[in-house]
């Protein structure tokens, strides 16, 4: 089979179409034919090592020190068929559609992939009616994220929420989501993807070039950064009483001065969204089927030209989901 080999960290040149070996999935595994797979920032992260250093060790020890070692595909996200079923594999049957993640295994650029149905950090569920594989395979990284902490967050209707990196992945889910969930919602992006997060429901907008959502006087019920780059400070005291504060991708001194949150606040930081699981998974097919959650594709690529995917993730400019094309 084809797949895309992450020969070693660094830039994008690092990944290689080569032939290999299909897998063969033992008795609690699926075998399936990969589609459509996303392009993750996660996955770029992990290519080339650029993690905070209290994360960047570990995973170099997890995936190999000089090079990769542990697993040589990336990709964590995918939506295929299942062509074979393990002998004690009782919710897919061969020729179901199905859409997850692998979470730090990894290996979704590829023709095939062996997915066991009952591990911690893969998650699998049959694939929404209404969608194409490229947009089922856009829907599990971001679409777990931002339901996920959602639910933390607790967000009730008339509530307002601010969603700082509204544009990418993570937070066109949640911009949708949180209208679902009855919240006044205000997105913070780039002037470019201002109008496409209007179109999503977003009730106001926010260019972080021009404006500091800090200094308008306003106070939100939750904020969700999702990128990481707010600033925390600033950003507590833009938070009403008793609210919180969500951190997607949280650097080492949102983490840090987070858990430092004085408690007579009422005010709580919250930076895990907890395990990605099938039964959320499932919740989102649910919602998806009936309309409230649609994914985001900004650029469609071949598998062969993975690495230019990679490329266009890091400029940071996407409008939501990047996807391979497999097969």
């Amino acid at each position: 089979m084809q797949a895309i080999v992450w020969t070693r960290y660094g830039s994008p040149d690092a990944l290689q179409l080569q032939e290999i070996p299909q897998p063969v999935p033992n008795d609690d595994q699926v075998l399936i034919r990969v589609h459509a797979a996303g392009v993750t920032k996660g996955d770029c992260e992990a290519r080339s090592l650029q993690f905070s250093l209290f994360l960047s060790l570990p995973m170099r020890l997890y995936m190999g020190v000089l090079k990769p070692t542990r697993h040589k595909i990336l990709g964590q996200e995918l939506a295929g068929e299942v062509v074979a079923a393990g002998k004690n594999v009782t919710q897919f049957k061969a020729g179901d559609a199905v859409f997850g993640t692998t979470g730090l295994s990894f290996g979704a650029y590829a023709e095939y992939i062996c997915l066991p149905t009952g591990a911690h950090e893969v998650a699998l569920a049959h694939m929404p009616a209404n969608m194409t594989y490229e947009e089922a395979a856009a829907v599990p990284t971001g679409g777990l994220e931002a339901f996920q902490f959602l639910r933390k967050a607790d967000l009730q209707p008339g509530k307002s929420i601010l969603i700082y990196g509204a544009g990418g992945s993570i937070g066109t889910a949640a911009v949708q989501l949180a209208k679902h969930f009855g919240a006044e919602v205000t997105a913070v992006d780039s002037a470019a993807k201002l109008e496409m997060l209007r179109a999503l429901g977003a009730d106001h907008v926010i260019d972080y070039m021009r404006e500091d959502f800090t200094q308008n006087g306003k106070t939100y019920d939750v904020i969700f950064d999702v990128v990481g780059k707010s600033s925390f400070p600033k950003g507590m005291k833009s938070l009403s009483e008793n609210g919180r504060y969500l951190l997607a991708n949280p650097s080492f001194t949102q983490r840090f001065r987070g858990s430092g949150t004085p408690k007579r606040t009422g005010k709580s930081v919250i930076t895990d969204s907890s395990a990605r699981t099938s039964e959320y998974l499932r919740a989102l097919k649910v919602l998806i089927e009936a309309g409230k959650l649609k994914s985001v594709i900004d650029r469609r690529y071949p598998l062969a030209q993975a690495a230019d995917a990679h490329r266009y993730v890091e400029t940071g400019q996407k409008q939501g989901n990047v996807v391979l094309m497999i097969g």
